[in-house]
């Protein structure tokens, strides 16, 4: 766990460097865990170290969410799905999750809302294809806004942000540019009257200062911090 440690110490550095950089306030930029692949046990004894105080847990597959939950229920991470989810698994994620990332159209949007336990309010991500890549999920840029306007009027969902892959490509001017165009897009969805939407999640273990430098507030990061994983 030692190694753990120093990277998570290592990650916070990286961050706290970012937010300097971007003129932002320190503590601005959440982490989020991306827990794919990672043993239960393993995930828990990471969260527990004082180096991961404050940080999310994120699950790309309903199939790990569901079959690591029970074991890391007690712990009072928040956890997001920031994988894609098919409407026959809604139910199975719902138990375990506190927000979506990855709502990208408003079909998914309803079958969600209308599979909570009444009084439940979830928080949920739009998720936007800000490359255009047609192997990457997400809503086109010029439909995100007003999607996150009509997913917001539904009951027991809050729109709390947009969630975007950034571009397949090392080239981190194409990179930051999908970023900037995912802030721009919050901007109007503000601008629109949807108060709630303030979150920007983007960036991974790669790119975390350029999405910093363009707004992230939360960046998804797991190879920095457990190493490289398999499929």
């Amino acid at each position: 766990m030692q190694a753990i440690a120093d990277r998570l110490a290592r990650l916070r550095e990286r961050v706290a460097v970012a937010e300097q950089a971007a003129g932002r306030p320190a503590g601005s930029v959440r982490v989020l865990l991306a827990t794919k692949t990672q043993p239960a046990e393993l995930i828990a004894a990471t969260l527990a170290l004082p180096e991961a105080a404050g940080m999310l847990r994120g699950e790309n597959r309903v199939q790990e969410l569901v079959a690591k939950g029970p074991a890391l229920a007690g712990l009072g991470v928040p956890t997001h799905l920031i994988g894609p989810l098919q409407s026959n698994k809604i139910n199975a994620a719902l138990r375990w999750v506190d927000g979506i990332e990855s709502i990208a159209g408003l079909d998914l949007a309803h079958a969600v809302a209308s599979r909570l336990e009444p009084a439940r309010l979830l928080e949920v991500m739009i998720q936007v294809n800000v490359s255009g890549e047609p192997t990457k999920s997400g809503v086109a840029t010029d439909e995100a806004v007003q999607l996150a306007l009509a997913v917001a009027e539904l009951p027991g969902l809050a729109v709390t942000g947009f969630m975007t892959i950034g571009a397949n490509t090392p080239d981190q001017s194409v990179v930051r540019s999908g970023y900037a165009q995912l802030a721009a897009i919050r901007d109007q969805a503000l601008g629109a009257g949807l108060s709630t939407a303030t979150e920007l999640s983007m960036g991974m273990s790669g790119d975390l200062e350029a999405a910093i430098a363009e707004g992230a507030t939360i960046v998804r990061v797991g190879t920095a911090v457990f190493g490289p994983r398999g499929a």
